[in-house]
C-alpha cells in the first residue's frame, strides 16, 4: 500500500507540474488552424488575445494581408507572413492597445508557424495578428524589419493547420491585400 501511494504521489506531482498551454482554433473556409498560446512567457499578449477570442470579437473577421517575395520589392528585408484581425483601426470591437512584450523578454522567436501581434510602434498592438510562413529573425528583438528594432510580440505557435496557412499565403492578392479576403468564421478555445 505504501508503495502504491508513493507512486501515486509521484504521478500526481508530475501531472501537476505539467502546464497546459491554452489552445485556440481559427476556423476559415480553407480549413482550421490550431494554435497553442504561451501565457507563461507572454502573459499580457495572450490575455489580450484571449479576451478578443472569449468575447467573440474576432468572429467574422478576416485574413486580409499576405506578405511574400512578389509583393514587397521595395523592402530591403523580406518576410513571409499572413495577417488577420479586425482590419479597421477604428473598429467598434477593438480594445485599447497593450504593452509590448518583445522576444527579448519572452524568448519566443519568430519561427515558421509563430503567431505574433502586428503593430505600428511598440505599445500599439490591439487586435491584428500575423502568422509566420517561414523563420523570420528580422521580426525578433534587434531585427530590422521594423526600424525601432523592438521586434514584434510573438505569443504562440501553430500546432495543426500549417497547410491552411500556406494556402492563405498563396491566395490571390492585389499587392499585399488578399482578394478576396479570407473569412475567419470564428476563433474559439479548444
Amino acid at each position: 500500500m505504501m508503495r502504491y501511494l508513493f507512486f501515486l504521489s509521484i504521478i500526481l506531482s508530475i501531472y501537476s507540474c505539467q502546464k497546459q498551454h491554452p489552445q485556440i482554433v481559427i476556423e476559415t473556409g480553407l480549413g482550421d488552424i490550431s494554435i497553442e498560446l504561451y501565457a507563461e512567457k507572454a502573459p499580457i499578449t495572450v490575455a489580450n488575445f484571449l479576451q478578443y477570442v472569449d468575447e467573440g470579437r474576432l468572429d467574422s473577421s478576416t485574413f486580409y494581408r499576405v506578405v511574400r517575395d512578389d509583393n514587397q520589392q521595395d523592402k530591403p528585408i523580406k518576410i513571409q507572413v499572413i495577417q488577420g484581425g479586425l482590419y479597421d483601426d477604428d473598429h467598434p470591437k477593438m480594445l485599447p492597445p497593450i504593452a509590448h512584450e518583445s522576444t527579448k523578454q519572452t524568448g519566443i522567436l519568430h519561427l515558421r508557424g509563430t503567431i505574433s501581434m502586428a503593430r505600428y510602434e511598440a505599445g500599439t498592438a490591439t487586435s491584428e495578428f500575423f502568422i509566420c510562413v517561414a523563420d523570420e529573425p528580422e521580426l525578433d528583438y534587434g531585427g530590422m524589419r521594423n526600424s525601432d528594432g523592438a521586434g514584434f510580440a510573438a505569443f504562440g505557435r501553430v500546432v495543426n493547420g500549417m497547410d491552411v496557412v500556406d494556402k492563405i499565403h498563396q491566395s490571390s492578392a492585389d499587392g499585399q491585400d488578399l482578394t478576396p479576403r479570407i473569412l475567419i468564421y470564428s476563433i474559439r478555445r479548444k
